[in-house]
């Protein structure tokens, strides 16, 4: 049995308080890295060859191309805060103001563009011109919409009867018509919540539209990686964990963990047993329950009442450059949102573009060869550039358990970070963090554990409270 150690001269801290999150995602790479910084010597645990969990990068000959298109929001300050951490903001910087093209495929001529954006007045107002000059919706149901952002704004999050509810029926209930779902519930939600209205909760909806819209005027503003993921969760995560002194392993896959008599963590790998005075599960909800032990959460099989929801990526490589826009999104299409990738990806000519299709639950199972078909003559609906244009490449990515699925009654079962094993704390976007499954949510979630781990060991937390104070 081998004590947690690291490389040799990695920190020149004294011996103390151990530490082994299982787990490399933003999840596991957060709680890391807070615990390094307090002092603790951790060890990180990866099954897959690289860090980054489901945001990651894979080569695709001159290509590098990203597993799916991840964005973020202004609003979203535990991930900015992981990007200044790892020396990567400045590679997926803000838009200056949120600005969306919303592209309708059936539109008439003249009017197939419209935009959904803010101003600097002070909120709800930031979004009164955009949403007076919306044309994808009548002048009666903008009124609508407005109203029910209203009432939205006065729900209160912390109150539990939200999660049982339907936002679907939330919304038909407040006025909402079928396109006012589709052409702005949805197109937000669905990119956010990977549901639509009538399978998401209220609670998560809610918390959505009132963080991201209706708390300040620029917490809608988008942010993108305009370099590969794998850059910035694999590469500079790396760095960043190398310099705070954590041993980090990959292709190591944890097989069992167990308290000991005196009171410490085992925890087992081929070949070599581990021991800790701390334990962080970052791992998705089902193998968090196959690695619990007896007893350290009062219903543990909740976790595998927490459902999951797939997410599709398209990808077509043209031999010409057919959007002249960075990303839009759109309607009356099987088409959602429609990102250019040309550069991140390496592509020296022609246009990459990669469609992302959140609650793809019908699709993510489809033939390459059915979704061709059925994707590039939409491609040429939305983009008359397209048409003419050659196809160089068309793939696709699939991630059939890319989030959890945000259900109505889906609050109830997502646990804290904190067991009732000492020393044994959860992670991951499905943990309670009052976040849909994002990035923002893994990080919230990583710093939840390593604060409640570090409130055990009496380590200091003020690097999270400074910058975490929600989250944490």
């Amino acid at each position: 049995m081998s004590e947690v150690t690291q490389p040799p001269g990695a920190s020149g801290r004294p011996d103390g308080a151990a530490a082994v999150v299982v787990g490399g995602g933003l999840a596991g790479i957060t709680a890391a890295l807070a615990l390094a910084d307090a002092g603790v010597r951790v060890t990180l645990l990866e099954g897959r060859p690289r860090l980054g969990g489901l945001a990651f990068s894979f080569q695709r000959g001159e290509l590098t191309v990203d597993n799916g298109q991840h964005v973020y929001l202004r609003c979203c300050t535990a991930y900015r805060w992981f990007l200044d951490r790892i020396d990567g903001a400045s590679l997926a910087p803000l838009q200056d103001r949120l600005d969306v093209p919303v592209l309708d495929a059936e539109g008439t001529p003249g009017r197939r563009l419209g935009r959904i954006g803010r101003t600097a007045l002070p909120v709800p107002l930031h979004l009164a011109r955009s949403l007076a000059t919306y044309q994808h919706l009548s002048l009666a149901e903008r009124a609508k919409v407005g109203r029910a952002a209203l009432a939205l704004k006065g729900l209160d999050l912390s109150d539990p009867a939200l999660d049982a509810q339907n936002f679907g029926d939330w919304l038909a209930a407040h006025g909402q018509s079928e396109r006012a779902v589709e052409a702005l519930w949805d197109l937000v939600g669905v990119a956010t919540l990977n549901a639509v209205a009538g399978d998401s909760s209220l609670a998560l909806a809610a918390m959505v539209f009132k963080t991201g819209l209706l708390s300040d005027p620029g917490a809608a503003d988008i942010g993108w990686a305009r370099v590969p993921l794998g850059e910035l969760h694999d590469t500079l995560a790396r760095k960043a964990l190398d310099s705070a002194g954590v041993r980090t392993e990959v292709r190591t896959r944890v097989t069992s963990i167990s308290l000991n008599e005196n009171g410490r963590w085992s925890v087992q790998v081929p070949g070599e047993t581990l021991e800790a005075d701390t334990v962080v599960l970052a791992v998705p909800q089902r193998e968090a329950h196959d690695l619990l032990p007896e007893g350290a959460l009062d219903a543990p099989e909740r976790l595998l009442e927490i459902g999951t929801a797939p997410i599709l990526n398209i990808h077509v490589v043209y031999d010409r450059k057919v959007l002249a826009r960075p990303f839009f999104a759109a309607l009356g299409s099987p088409v959602q949102w429609v990102f250019d990738r040309t550069e991140a990806s390496g592509l020296r000519e022609g246009q990459y573009l990669a469609l992302s299709q959140s609650a793809a639950q019908d699709e993510i199972d489809e033939p390459v060869s059915v979704l061709r078909e059925r994707y590039l003559p939409e491609l040429e609906r939305l983009l008359p550039a397209a048409r003419g244009a050659g196809v160089k490449d068309f793939f696709v990515t699939r991630e059939r358990t890319a989030t959890f699925a945000p259900t109505p009654g889906v609050g109830r079962l997502r646990p804290g970070a904190r067991t009732k094993a000492p020393g044994l704390y959860l992670a991951g976007a499905w943990t309670a963090t009052g976040w849909p499954a994002t990035m923002e949510s893994a990080v919230r979630s990583g710093v939840s554990a390593a604060g409640a781990a570090l409130g055990a060991l009496g380590r200091p937390r003020d690097h999270l409270f400074d910058v975490f104070e929600e989250a944490a």
